[in-house]
């Protein structure tokens, strides 16, 4: 990996966009140290540490501590990530989103476009409940209608920026804005939660009890790290022969080639929607007060938190984390769904003279193409909950408290290896047009 940064670094147009991304990054961790006027943040941080165990302690790791401080980029990039959601389940639902989805470049677009005015429309909904919420809560300096107006319109603001920041790096920078922008934020928040481990189980102990600790949070973190490594380089690949032709006096075809079909295909795509809808309804109760009480609705809320599961005092507060990895699952062969068409693939391969040896072309290789892409996507399924449910089932028993998991090193592990790959094919790109321009 540090071979392959290095190696860019020589390359002119690939150290512009790394530069380029990287001042991007710094102006959004300056962005995320801007406080938002008219919020008391004093008082609001002791609300925030009294609902540091639930569900806003993964909010403000993807959000890079900007939630806590209550800054411009507060909101930051979760809107667009709901609205993705969204507009992804809306493509199966409307055919005429549908059929834009197959337009290729041109339909992409405007879906993109269509993300954008969502994204803005749910940050302005979050930035009007949060205003509110917090100037009956008495966390605003004074509640007034130009000072709530005020933070509606900064935090709306903000997150548009960031999305406008993530479309940059990806236009004008190496790997997915979007993605970056979320990694970044969450590696913010580490050393704060390795601080947060240490004085918990290391601190103040007896030196076997300080190895020990080191040890088991070392191993947890190593583990999941190549857990993860492992899911996102996994590929099945099914081969593919094509049937020689004679064009003229030539010969050609013959070749043999495979599909590869990754075992991780949606790769943290699914944590992520699956993480966004388990938390969303415990944010918004949260907000108004909801989850104080005793009732029905109380205990529901708890139980999708993740803070409550794998509690042994509370084994019934569980059910939320089955729900989270049967969401997690779904959604891994949701997204593979409509980014992996066998039966388009299969009409290609036809249509060119390819075939899988041993399976006749057209219907029996797309029924061949989707019985195997079904095992491989559900190997990766369950390859992510698992890692998912390692750090949650550590944190549960020893009662960890820290804003990073299962979910965050996902994110960070498969974004970090997403756009090495991306780095190294611009670098081959670069290196084969000087030898054909030589």
């Amino acid at each position: 990996m540090f071979e392959t940064v290095r190696n860019a670094f020589k390359i002119k147009d690939i150290r512009r966009r790394i530069l380029f991304t990287f001042v991007m990054l710094v102006i959004i961790r300056i962005g995320s140290e801007l406080p938002i006027p008219g919020i008391n943040r004093e008082v609001f941080q002791q609300w925030f540490e009294s609902k540091s165990n639930d569900a806003f302690s993964f909010f403000d790791a993807v959000t890079g501590g900007s939630f806590l401080r209550m800054s411009v980029f507060a909101l930051n990039i979760t809107p667009y990530i709901n609205s993705s959601i969204i507009m992804q389940l809306l493509t199966i639902a409307i055919p005429k989103l549908e059929e834009m989805q197959r337009d290729g470049e041109e339909g992409r677009k405007k879906i993109v476009e269509i993300t954008r005015y969502l994204t803005v429309v749910l940050a302005l909904v979050e930035a009007i409940a949060m205003a509110i919420g917090f100037g009956r809560a008495g966390y605003l300096t004074e509640f007034t209608f130009l000072n709530t107006f005020s933070v509606i319109v900064t935090l709306t603001a903000g997150s548009a920026v960031l999305m406008w920041i993530g479309e940059r790096i990806t236009e004008k920078g190496v790997g997915n804005g979007i993605s970056i922008v979320l990694v970044i934020n969450i590696i913010s928040r580490v050393p704060d939660d390795l601080t947060s481990l240490y004085e918990q189980f290391v601190a103040g102990k007896t030196v076997a009890r300080m190895v020990l600790a080191i040890a088991i949070i070392a191993a947890v973190i190593l583990a999941t790290i190549v857990l993860v490594v492992v899911l996102q380089g996994g590929e099945r690949r099914i081969p593919v022969q094509y049937s020689k032709k004679i064009q003229g006096r030539r010969q050609v075809g013959g070749q043999s080639t495979h599909i590869p079909l990754k075992v991780n295909t949606g790769g943290v795509i699914p944590v992520i929607f699956a993480q966004s809808l388990m938390m969303f309804p415990v944010m918004i109760a949260q907000f108004f007060g909801a989850d104080q009480g005793t009732g029905v609705g109380s205990w529901i809320l708890r139980m999708l938190s993740q803070s409550n599961w794998c509690n042994p005092a509370e084994p019934l507060y569980s059910i939320g984390l089955v729900i989270y990895i049967a969401l997690i699952i779904a959604f891994a062969y949701f997204y593979t769904s409509i980014t992996f068409n066998p039966l388009e693939i299969a009409e290609n391969m036809k249509k060119a003279g390819g075939f899988i040896p041993g399976i006749r072309p057209g219907k029996p290789t797309s029924d061949y193409l989707t019985k195997i892409l079904h095992y491989v996507v559900f190997i990766g399924a369950v390859g992510l909950a698992f890692v998912t449910f390692l750090p949650i089932f550590f944190n549960g028993v020893f009662g960890a408290n820290v804003s990073f998991g299962g979910t965050s090193i996902i994110i960070v592990v498969g974004v970090v290896i997403e756009t090495i790959k991306q780095i190294e094919s611009q670098m081959t790109v670069r290196y084969y047009k000087g030898f054909l321009s030589d």
